[in-house]
């Protein structure tokens, strides 16, 4: 029973992780950028309005002692000066107490800061001196716009930089995933250090793809080593085989004679299907291409594999490919779907696309998810028909045509089954 789809609500923060290389590098680029310049923004703003304070309280001292000098001498209050200013900070007022020449920064919360400066007169008097610091909050303002700019020009800047060497990088390790993936699919000329130009650069990209390199080769070795065993053991029997069939068509008739001679058929079907496979692995195989009418094609060719087949064209095209092998990837197709499936086999014609389907149980689950495998037959007794390489042979020869062949499950709705699908290469334009 199939369970009710439910969309899941999305996660950004996953997605974010599930991102480009590109994207995180730049992402890491500019919070570390963004940090850093808020930093100094605050350390140099800092540093300066505390040297503007401190030379505004050196200012404040000088202009309390002349102003003193003058009172004394001639009774004036200079600079704005006043005797015991009600609004006096006490910490002034004590140090006046004490006989002390004090200065002292007013800061209140939502006010502009204000700068003190007072000395004790005689006769218990106090003389202060009191400026706001107003006009230096406009040399402050224009030093945070300034901090601004240049922060904004170094996090964009930086972001730029992250964009430049992440996209460098992951266009790299993207050239590397591609030809990664055709060295898995059997291409042995294809190299990942090429891929990505190695020659020209020198770094840990460089080093991976050295090593990918290396398995490829070694892999490569070993797959070629047990492709030649394969390939001698069958060349070697193909010579007693042959002698048992020329020897079993001897034999009298009777049903002996007619089991031995049905076993000696598959010994030498299964040498002959070996023999291929390992052709196909050695990738030495070349199409001999033709331009065929793929409708007509695979209509006389169904009508002699698998006369109950029906087969519909939807759309006809035609295609450069190899007849022989097209024949032998059809006939490998038709046979599995006639061996495991329903009598109702299907091949529908849609422009390049050549579907085969049944309406059996399907492809098991390892099959949809490995692809073919050598003597895999989809049933558990061994006493089945065939020896699983049908649908190894066709996906090497779609391989050398340069098709692709793919399997799925039709769904339940649609009646079920198995659908094998070719993707030939295009015609001519």
């Amino acid at each position: 029973m199939r369970r009710p789809f439910r969309p899941r609500p999305a996660r950004p923060s996953r997605d974010f992780f599930r991102s480009g290389l590109r994207w995180k590098i730049s992402a890491a680029i500019a919070v570390v950028s963004a940090l850093v310049a808020l930093a100094l923004s605050l350390v140099v703003h800092n540093a300066a309005r505390v040297s503007m304070i401190n030379s505004t309280r050196d200012v404040q001292d000088e202009r309390v002692q002349s102003a003193l000098r003058i009172y004394e001498s001639t009774g004036r209050l200079v600079f704005y000066a006043r005797l015991d200013d009600p609004a006096l900070p006490k910490e002034l007022k004590a140090y006046a107490a004490k006989g002390q020449r004090a200065t002292y920064v007013q800061d209140r919360r939502g006010e502009p800061a204000s700068v003190w400066a007072s000395t004790p007169v005689s006769h218990g008097h106090v003389l202060s001196l009191r400026a706001t610091f107003t006009d230096r909050y406009s040399v402050l303002g224009d030093l945070d716009r300034t901090l601004t700019v240049g922060s904004l020009a170094v996090v964009v800047g930086g972001t730029a930089l992250g964009v430049l060497i992440g996209g460098r990088m992951s266009r790299r390790l993207r050239l590397a995933a591609i030809a990664a993936r055709k060295v898995a699919d059997g291409d042995p000329r294809v190299r990942v250090r090429e891929a990505i130009g190695g020659r020209r650069v020198r770094d840990e990209t460089d080093e991976l793809a050295r090593a990918v390199d290396a398995m490829a080769d070694a892999l490569q070795l070993r797959l070629e080593a047990e492709r030649r065993v394969t390939a001698d053991i069958a060349h070697e029997l193909r010579t007693p085989v042959t002698g048992l069939v020329t020897a079993a068509e001897l034999l009298p008739p009777g049903r002996p004679a007619e089991l031995v001679r049905d076993r000696v058929r598959a010994l030498r079907t299964l040498v002959e299907d070996v023999l291929e496979v390992a052709r196909l692995d050695g990738a030495a195989e070349q199409a001999d291409l033709q331009e065929i009418d793929l409708g007509d094609f695979v209509r006389r060719r169904v009508r002699t594999l698998a006369p109950d087949a029906k087969v519909l064209v939807t759309e006809n095209a035609v295609v450069q490919t190899d007849p022989r092998r097209l024949e032998r990837i059809l006939g490998n197709l038709l046979a599995n779907a006639t061996r495991h499936g329903e009598p109702s086999t299907e091949v529908v014609v849609d422009g390049p696309f050549v579907r085969v389907r049944d309406h059996g149980p399907g492809f098991p689950a390892e099959l949809l998810r490995e692809g073919p495998s050598r003597f895999r037959t989809g049933t558990p007794s061994r006493s089945a028909p065939g020896h699983g390489l049908g649908l190894t042979i066709a996906a090497g020869q779609a391989r050398v045509l340069g098709a692709r062949l793919t399997f799925r499950n039709a769904a339940a709705a649609d009646g079920g089954g198995a659908v094998a699908q070719l993707l030939l290469p295009g015609g001519p334009r």
